[in-house]
């Protein structure tokens, strides 16, 4: 049987989704980051099957998200994108370090994944932390800068106040360079990454990651692109299969 733990781990609201055989065992962890808007319970379906498997799962609240509240309106929310992209990253290690500080994970056996901004979320994780040795990607963007760019673009279109002035931009867009996978491809290192996008998707932008994948196919193994040519923005249940599936394989 698999127990749900709604508990609170480095300061986050988590849900903690582990057989019941395992709970006091330490075991591989996964972590689990939901897109921008959701909250860990939208995805509970991914720990279970994980967790069936003889993982550990972990899914957080993102800032802003879930059970940390907030009071800002739409517009504010999405201008805090990267405020919570990057708050999430390194909430990441916190959360990895309490977990492995209490005995409960395999140091060496963890993996990151996400959905949408979680997807973004993991690209930019693998360039700062070693630890992680699996990860996947659904309807992410390694393509940190391109993406600040569009979103400027529809910021603008949409006749939002940017709270920041240009030379704020600038520094922004400065730090994202430092988390921009594409940029620096060879921090995977190795690292089994699997990518699944809709090539419908019209929130993130499909043809970017496609490129990114193509850019490391030549040298990057293991590596796996799932492409749905009808999918928009919304993940399939035969992408979660196939990225559970990935993870078993890999990790």
């Amino acid at each position: 049987m698999v127990t749900i733990i709604r508990e609170t781990i480095a300061n986050v609201p988590c849900l903690h989704v582990v057989k019941d055989d395992d709970i006091h065992h330490m075991r591989p962890l996964v972590i689990f980051i939901h897109g921008f808007t959701s909250a860990k319970e939208h995805n509970l379906h991914f720990g279970y099957w994980l967790a069936e498997a003889g993982y550990r799962v972990v899914l957080p609240d993102a800032l802003y998200h879930g059970e940390r509240p907030n009071s800002l309106s739409d517009d504010k929310l999405y201008l805090s994108f990267w405020d919570i992209v990057l708050t999430t990253i390194r909430e990441l290690e916190d959360i990895k370090n309490e977990l492995v500080e209490r005995n409960l994970v395999d140091p060496d056996r963890i993996g990151v994944v996400g959905t949408s901004m979680g997807g973004i979320v993991t690209f930019g994780a693998l360039t700062k932390y070693d630890w992680i040795r699996v990860a996947g990607s659904l309807m992410g963007s390694p393509c940190y800068q391109t993406f600040f760019d569009l979103q400027l673009q529809f910021a603008e279109r949409k006749g939002m106040t940017l709270p920041l002035s240009n030379e704020q931009i600038e520094t922004l867009r400065n730090t994202l360079m430092t988390y921009d996978l594409s940029l620096q491809p060879e921090k995977l290192n190795g690292r089994p990454l699997f990518i699944w996008h809709g090539k419908q998707d019209d929130v993130v932008p499909f043809d970017y990651t496609y490129a990114f994948y193509k850019q490391i196919e030549p040298f990057h193994q293991p590596l796996m692109m799932l492409i749905d040519e009808q999918a928009g923005h919304k993940v399939t249940r035969e992408a979660f299969l196939q990225t559970v599936q990935w993870f078993v394989t890999h990790l």
